[in-house]
């Protein structure tokens, strides 16, 4: 037994996160449905959104932060964003690659009665039609 060398790190991996999270992991099982939901959601959003100004966070990654949050227990939006920066399933249910940005606590503060506003009324609305 001895010690190593050199640097053994890979310097290129080939990486897919779909392929590491499994078929019974939760998020992975409500994906299906929180697709359905969420499907014509920007279509509805896109009046609100100007041209100018800064560039604005995606209502759909929001909701998706704001369901792993309630799924899991995560209370605060600071722990929030740490958990979904690290945590692969977090990464894959909110759409986010792997060097993709998690949007920063303060703008999830702001953003997340909005977004659970428009949730909560799009998913009534639904479950009102199928009735």
């Amino acid at each position: 037994m001895g010690w190593q060398t050199g640097d053994q790190r890979q310097l290129f991996y080939l990486f897919n996160l779909e392929r590491r999270i499994p078929a019974s992991h939760l998020l992975r099982r409500i994906n299906p449905i929180v697709m359905q939901v969420l499907a014509d959601l920007r279509e509805k959003l896109a009046p609100f959104y100007s041209d100018i100004g800064r560039p604005s966070i995606d209502p759909e990654l929001m909701i998706r932060m704001l369901i792993v949050g309630y799924c899991y227990g995560i209370r605060f939006e600071r722990r929030l964003c740490e958990e979904v920066e690290l945590h692969l399933a977090y990464r894959w249910f909110c759409r986010l690659d792997l060097d993709d940005k998690v949007p920063d606590h303060s703008t999830s503060i702001a953003m997340a009665g909005f977004a659970t506003a428009i949730f909560c009324a799009m998913c009534s609305r639904r479950w009102c039609e199928r009735a």
